[in-house]
């Protein structure tokens, strides 16, 4: 460990001074409070007591289930995070590249990102066949599925934005002018360039046969995955494309499903069609062995992470962020994690993120293959059933004792990277306790060897 720790920590610095990854780290880490919240609240509504979620469900105020109710915040904070990076990541950035108008910078990588958006969301009444496009901005894109764009658009349009602004291509204000208002006309002009470029992109999009940039990124994506069967090579392949998905900060699970999940689903059903009838289990990869023994925590298997963040950490934002987020991992809700540690493009957890799922799937084929754990019985549990209860339901106490034994494994796995990942951290605070400054500007992206 201590040989890849001393490997891993230039890969560290590089990442602790790089403006663009800084951007992102600083970015995600200003919606972490709204991740965890809402995460507190999407557990709520989802707790894997089947009485309870029929409660919730039978119980109306006014128009309303409970359980539409108690949805509120969760949707209002989880499920628009990418409108929230939309803006943060110009704001942060602008810093790193000699913006003073962090505010106007971040409205400019906000506008940009919806410009691009499709301003419809697709409709399909109870009974008909016909799709109508209802004018209004689609959540689904204004979720995780919409993070990647937000960066990229975000980066982009306030690079444009500062060059319009070194050409001093701006409107100056006379002296007594508030400043407020000075700096609203001199971000005029820079404004009306980035948003006439991004226009123009968006005029190409609608000119091909994706109609917009975001139905191209997600199309782009989802094609590697038709070809795709259920075997434990697909299950595999499928997991490394989503959790580099998830890396870039692209929900890809969300992505994968909606190709692979039928697949899933049909073969638990299988297996449970043949539990009822006697008869040997059929198959080894089905919806249950993909939900609950390839990760644990949600993507990336981060409950092993946090277990090894609380077992070796020292600086102050990892154990904190390890306390807040352990109680929803527990129950398969990570985003705390994902974008507040942050994993999204950060190079040092990157191998950890991809191996520890892939270790998962490869042995738990193999011990079943052979035997020594039970095949899952194809009973559909909650998606937010802890891990030993959920291998206990699905696969008999062999099933319990291995879902132990993987974590385990993935927390060996993750320890040497989080550990890295603290030195950094630890080195950070201490700087910013003693006053100084670190120099943000120095190292460009082209020039850092990732």
């Amino acid at each position: 460990m201590d040989k890849l720790e001393n490997k891993l920590m230039p890969l560290a610095s590089a990442v602790g001074k790089n403006k663009y990854l800084l951007t992102l780290r600083d970015s995600f880490a200003m919606i972490m409070p709204l991740l965890i919240i809402g995460s507190m609240f999407t557990l709520v509504a989802n707790f894997p007591i089947p009485a309870w979620i029929a409660f919730l469900k039978a119980t109306t105020i006014g128009d309303y289930t409970l359980s539409a109710l108690i949805a509120i915040p969760a949707s209002c904070t989880v499920s628009m995070m990418a409108l929230f990076i939309a803006f943060n990541i110009g704001y942060n950035f602008a810093e790193h590249i000699g913006i003073k108008d962090r505010v106007s910078a971040g409205i400019v990588s906000l506008a940009s990102w919806l410009i691009l958006m499709p301003q419809f969301t697709e409709y399909t009444p109870d009974g008909s066949t016909e799709v109508y496009r209802v004018a209004s901005l689609p959540l689904g894109w204004i979720g995780a599925k919409g993070v990647f764009i937000a960066i990229v658009v975000g980066f982009l349009s306030v690079k444009l934005f500062r060059l319009v602004i070194e050409k001093d291509w701006t409107i100056k204000m006379p002296e007594g002018v508030p400043p407020t208002v000075s700096r609203a006309f001199s971000a005029l002009i820079p404004m009306a360039v980035t948003f006439g470029a991004i226009w123009l992109i968006c005029v190409l999009f609608v000119l091909t046969p994706w109609d917009n940039a975001f139905a191209f990124v997600y199309s782009l994506l989802q094609a590697p995955l038709t070809s795709l069967g259920g075997t434990v090579w697909a299950q595999t392949i499928i997991y490394l494309f989503a959790h580099l998905l998830w890396f870039f900060g692209i929900h890809g699970t969300n992505i994968t499903d909606s190709v692979y999940m039928p697949i899933l689903t049909s073969l638990s059903a299988e297996n449970q069609a043949a539990l009822a009838a006697g008869l040997p289990l059929p198959n080894i990869i089905n919806y249950q062995f993909e939900t609950l023994f390839a990760t644990f925590g949600g993507a990336g298997s981060t409950l092993s992470l946090l277990i090894a963040a609380v077992l070796a950490c020292h600086s102050e934002r990892i154990k904190e962020l390890a306390k807040l987020s352990l109680g929803p991992c527990i129950f398969e809700i990570n985003e705390p994690v994902i974008f507040g540690l942050p994993i999204v493009l950060n190079p040092i957890m990157f191998i950890p993120f991809l191996l520890v799922p892939t270790i998962n799937i490869l042995t738990t084929y193999g011990v079943m293959a052979a035997g020594i754990v039970p095949l899952c019985n194809g009973v559909m549990l909650p998606w937010t059933t802890p891990p030993i209860i959920s291998g206990f339901l699905v696969s008999g106490w062999q099933g319990a004792v291995w879902q132990v034994i993987l974590i385990a494994i993935g927390t060996l796995v993750y320890m040497p990277f989080i550990k890295t990942l603290d030195k950094q951290y630890l080195e950070e605070e201490a700087s910013f306790s003693k006053g100084s400054d670190m120099d943000l500007d120095s190292i460009d992206l082209d020039s850092v060897a990732l």
